[in-house]
């Protein structure tokens, strides 16, 4: 079976000289990191790794981030969708929405994402003010990107519960800690989330997870994969090929491995399923939830 190509469903972008990443500088692990990722450092990896277009993700809660990232999708880059930032506590929230919508490349706004993870109150998800927020996302037609630690993830469920009409993608499969025993909780919360027929699942974040050094290292097939799949089945058992989707979380993988490795391992994990459910988490999920046309 041909090589299917690649939609990479989450990635980031900075230019630390334009604004700050402030979260950055949370951890000396993020250290490398602390430098400019550009486009033209990604679009050479995307495309050896068989990778024609790419979802660019919010990394700062700033109002002028999102035009930008709209400006490099109108380009004709390798952007085909952006998920950016509001303020889901705002009164106005509704109107900062229809504003996005009126700029330089608004057609590629696929949805919003609001580092929960960065809230200390883990029912952050279901404040009023905050389900108000979201329902105006769902009204205006855009998605919602979950990002949260695992105790956050059982609020997130609540909130996909409460509002039907929104779709929620859940990033990094909910910041799951791989560990060679899954957590009881973790796995419960994400059974829940994924139950609810208006969720996605997002398989990114977890390949920046290197392999045990005790474990199976790299071979002539590929990446070690196989401290993975555990995680890897749970997703696709909850989620199915149909609701699941492949992101790169470049440059944040970078940590771990190489882009390309982050690809080859996931075509490894997904080997053994067919043609077309393939064609769904390397690209059918995201173009059709993220409403990506063809061509882009």
């Amino acid at each position: 079976m041909a090589l299917v190509p690649v939609l990479d469903a989450h990635h980031h972008l900075w230019d630390l000289s334009a604004r700050a990443q402030p979260w950055l500088d949370t951890d000396p692990v993020l250290a490398p990191l602390r430098r400019d990722f550009g486009l033209d450092d990604l679009v050479p990896l995307a495309a050896a790794a068989g990778v024609t277009g790419t979802v660019i993700v919010q990394t700062v809660t700033e109002p002028g981030e999102t035009p930008e990232m709209l400006g490099l999708a109108a380009s004709g880059s390798l952007v085909s969708a952006v998920v950016g930032w509001a303020d889901l506590t705002a009164p106005g929230v509704a109107d900062d929405l229809a504003a996005l919508g009126e700029r330089p490349g608004a057609g590629r706004l696929a949805g919003i994402r609001h580092p929960v993870l960065i809230e200390p109150d883990p029912e952050w998800l279901i404040r009023p003010e905050v389900l108000r927020g979201l329902a105006a996302v769902g009204a205006a037609g855009l998605t919602y990107d979950v990002v949260v630690r695992p105790g956050q993830l059982p609020a997130a469920g609540r909130a996909a519960a409460r509002l039907p009409e929104l779709v929620f993608v859940l990033d990094h499969l909910g910041n799951v800690e791989v560990k060679p025993k899954m957590g009881e909780e973790w796995a419960a919360a994400f059974r829940e989330f994924a139950a609810l027929p208006n969720t996605v699942g997002k398989l990114s974040g977890i390949f920046a997870t290197p392999a045990p050094a005790d474990g199976p290292q790299p071979g002539a097939d590929g990446p070690e994969v196989e401290y993975l799949r555990p995680y890897y089945e749970m997703a696709l058992d909850c989620f199915g090929p149909g609701r699941l989707m492949f992101g790169s979380d470049w440059p944040v993988s970078s940590l771990g491995v190489a882009y390309g490795d982050v690809v080859g391992a996931a075509r490894k994990l997904t080997r053994d399923l067919s043609q077309p459910e393939q064609e769904a988490i390397f690209g059918g999920t995201a173009r059709r939830v993220y409403r990506i046309g063809a061509g882009h």
